[in-house]
């Protein structure tokens, strides 16, 4: 593991020190890479466990109640934790013009590896082709799903970047953009790779997997439109998913049951020198791809050839920012959501984060100071989660809730080249 990863480091710095100076191309063009990138170190504290990735450093919620013989709280402890893994390396790619188009292209990478097992792994974040004309351009490859909106997301220190109120996901993707004036229209279509939709496995246990999506025969379709207004901007967009969590059942037979879910948001970033404020609504069906609470579940169960039919599990989220300053950075993130439950009475397996989750809140004030290429941050990260009882024959509904919380202290050290 150690020998791949400084293997493609020096495969990336070498390629970036040839490709910066460029070479001559048709017309007069050239192409080049420019490399960037950052270190950055996390020291993290929660006085409590917690639902995460990578030992702690990707929070989403605090953990339920756990208790001993004694009914002591076994999650009601603390974790102390100092990370490196956020440090990232970026090649920003140009190239001489094509079919009437700018070209350019992006590889970006990091050592948060693919899951627990491969913490310090390089793993791919961003990899696609960009063709750009007057007022329209295409994107080919992966980068951020389309609800998560790049020129706005949290920027708050933490590395969940707002989840599970904000959208988070990057996808391969065929995205058209077109430009009418200050109006911008967006169309994509959306596969999945490192981040997955729920289902069965063989046994039925819930699993994660891009199997899913690609059983349907159908992308993930998703629409956007943006006005802006100088540096402050509004926008809604809406997208429509069908999954195939099974092709055939356990006895044996052929099924194409599938399970479709839309979704909606809506945004604004508003820019009042030198206050930024963004705020972000988002409501669907189905989102656990996005790192969100809901997915889906099963409503009947065909006894003699165990097919089954499904029912999808939304939620609704609400989120805001306000951030003053640009070196000396003053600034407070807030955010709730909520499980609705399902469509339909559930009779079967739940394929779904947090069904016993009733809601999510999180208050994150935080302070950032930049120095040249170095950029110190501290951040206080309050979040609760109300478990509860999921009541199946009234539609997945979460009652009887009881809140826990966590308090997450964090310092970060970047230093950006």
């Amino acid at each position: 593991m150690l020998k791949r990863n400084c293997l493609i480091v020096a495969l990336v710095l070498f390629t970036a020190s040839i490709g910066s100076r460029g070479y001559a191309q048709q017309g007069g063009s050239s192409f080049g890479i420019s490399f960037s990138g950052f270190v950055k170190t996390d020291v993290i504290y929660d006085t409590r466990q917690t639902v995460n990735l990578r030992e702690g450093h990707f929070l989403l919620y605090p953990a339920a109640e756990l208790k001993d013989r004694d009914g002591a709280d076994i999650n009601a402890n603390p974790s102390l934790n100092m990370l490196s893994i956020q440090t990232r390396l970026l090649g920003k790619i140009t190239g001489p013009d094509a079919l009437g188009a700018a070209t350019s292209g992006v590889i970006e990478g990091e050592f948060f590896g693919h899951s627990e097992g491969d913490i310090n792994g390089f793993r791919l974040r961003h990899a696609y082709l960009s063709l750009k004309w007057t007022n329209t351009s295409l994107l080919i490859g992966q980068t951020w799903h389309p609800m998560f909106i790049a020129e706005m997301y949290p920027g708050v220190v933490s590395f969940n970047t707002g989840v599970p109120f904000q959208p988070f996901s990057r996808n391969p993707q065929l995205r058209l953009t077109h430009s009418i004036g200050d109006l911008k229209l967006m169309a994509a279509a959306v596969a999945q790779r490192d981040f997955q939709s729920m289902g069965p496995d063989a046994t039925g246990a819930a699993v994660g997997s891009s199997g899913f999506l690609r059983n349907a025969g159908v992308p993930d379709m998703q629409v956007q439109a943006r006005y802006g207004m100088g540096k402050s901007f509004v926008g809604a967009g809406g997208g429509y998913k069908t999954l195939r969590p099974r092709l055939s059942t356990t006895k044996g037979y052929e099924t194409d049951e599938s399970i479709s879910s839309m979704a909606a948001m809506a945004f604004a970033n508003i820019d009042a020198a030198p206050f930024t404020i963004k705020l972000e609504g988002v409501w669907g069906g189905n989102l656990t791809d996005l790192v969100m609470l809901g997915g889906y579940a099963v409503t009947s169960v065909d006894t003699l050839r165990g097919i089954q039919e499904y029912t999808p599990m939304s939620c609704y989220s609400l989120w805001g920012e306000v951030v003053y300053g640009k070196e000396l950075e003053l600034a407070v993130f807030g955010g709730y959501t909520e499980n609705l439950g399902a469509d339909d009475i559930v009779r079967g397996a739940y394929y779904a984060r947090g069904s016993n989750i009733h809601h999510v809140l999180r208050v994150a004030p935080r302070v950032a100071w930049t120095i040249g290429s170095m950029r110190l941050a501290a951040e206080v990260e309050y979040t609760a989660a109300a478990y509860g009882t999921v009541l199946s024959s009234e539609k997945a509904k979460v009652e009887n809730s009881t809140e826990v919380s966590n308090l997450r202290l964090l310092f970060a050290a970047y230093y950006f080249f």
